[in-house]
């Protein structure tokens, strides 16, 4: 049996990351170092909360991929992996793991892509998952994982803000985060790796799921002046009303461009019904592309507008974890300064974890 990520941090030397978030109106980030005695502490619900805004040239982008897939012994697997249809709660699901080190049991890499001239002004790395499936993990690991630069080691990053965790639905789901600025800003773009993140396997029919995302807002001198905004929470969107985020005082023009993110847990594919829509006073604009219908947007999917950062691996169907990018398009077809972001969900047992936007300026 593999050992948890608490047992193999007790026999094993690795740097240690713990940041904690400082937030500056004007965009920049603070962070100081810390060392929790005991692991963060824990709340079922987390309301939705504005993490981080700022107003600069630059956007916002994000890695992010599974920690979890099905055991492709199952004849079905591999056509769900290459995006076939499926869902977690009709597989035996096991751990992904790229990083040939055999101290970790579960390891998946994706890339963070910066344009040329870019500076980061913030990063946040989210992790989550099931951790009742076949097995039952254990929830003191909840608020550690491993994270490795491009090209370097692993340090053992501790969450640094309450934790989202709760037993529902036949589930056993959580959220964790953590300011990780100074790394990335001193380490750059580059495919990055997460590890333990503690997320069960085995078969059950809430299913399992698991995976991590790493936010990254930048400034460039190049590129439009923008509003730049992230939220975080952990909320159940199942027959409820959703996550609402309000983006107030963010004068933008008629017809502004920019992008629009969401993170989010245990959306089946082919369950309709959830959906990311933008209001701005006008015809609210449900979120679509090739990649995530309109009235499924929870399916599983990691998806960007055009050319996607690489990821290790590359599956189309995440079987439970859905970390998306859109292109505004037209969201925004009148001039204003205040516009509502809801992530919802009818039918899917389904948790919210993370939302933001870049939206350009009006100048």
């Amino acid at each position: 049996m593999r050992q948890s990520l608490g047992q193999l941090l007790r026999h094993a030397t690795v740097g240690v990351l713990a940041l904690a978030a400082m937030w500056a109106p004007c965009g920049s980030a603070a962070a100081a170092p810390v060392a929790p005695a005991a692991p963060a502490p824990e709340a079922d619900s987390l309301p939705f909360a504005q993490r981080y805004r700022a107003v600069q040239h630059g956007g916002i982008v994000r890695a992010a991929n599974a920690s979890a897939t099905c055991l492709t012994g199952q004849s079905p697997c591999q056509d769900v992996q290459t995006g076939g249809p499926g869902v977690n709660g009709d597989f035996d699901m096991g751990y992904i793991d790229v990083d040939q080190d055999p101290n970790t049991y579960n390891s998946s890499r994706a890339e963070v892509r910066l344009p040329a001239g870019a500076r980061v002004t913030y990063a946040r790395l989210y992790w989550g998952g099931n951790l009742r499936v076949g097995e039952q993990k254990p929830s003191e690991d909840n608020g550690r994982v491993l994270i490795a630069e491009p090209g370097g080691e692993y340090k053992e990053l501790l969450a640094d803000t309450v934790v989202g965790h709760r037993v529902a639905d036949g589930a056993d789901a959580f959220q964790a985060s953590a300011d990780v600025t100074p790394l990335v800003r001193d380490s750059g773009p580059g495919l990055y790796t997460v590890a333990q993140v503690n997320v069960a396997m085995g078969r059950s029919a809430a299913g399992g799921w698991g995976g991590w995302t790493l936010v990254v807002a930048y400034e460039n001198p190049a590129e439009p002046l923008r509003h730049l905004a992230l939220w975080d929470g952990f909320a159940p969107l199942a027959g409820r009303s959703g996550a609402a985020m309000p983006l107030r005082d963010l004068p933008f023009a008629a017809g502004a461009g920019g992008r629009v993110g969401l993170v989010a847990y245990n959306g089946d594919r082919g369950t309709t019904g959830d959906s990311l829509v933008l209001d701005a006073g006008g015809s609210p604009t449900a979120f679509t592309d090739r990649a995530n219908p309109f009235d499924d947007v929870l399916n599983s999917t990691v998806a960007d507008p055009g050319d996607a950062p690489a990821r290790v691996p590359a599956y189309a169907n995440t079987l439970g974890y859905d970390s998306d990018v859109f292109d505004l398009e037209g969201g925004l077809p009148h001039a204003g300064d205040q516009a509502t972001l809801r992530l919802s969900s009818q039918q899917d047992t389904a948790w919210a974890g993370v939302l933001f936007a870049a939206v350009d300026a009006r100048q």
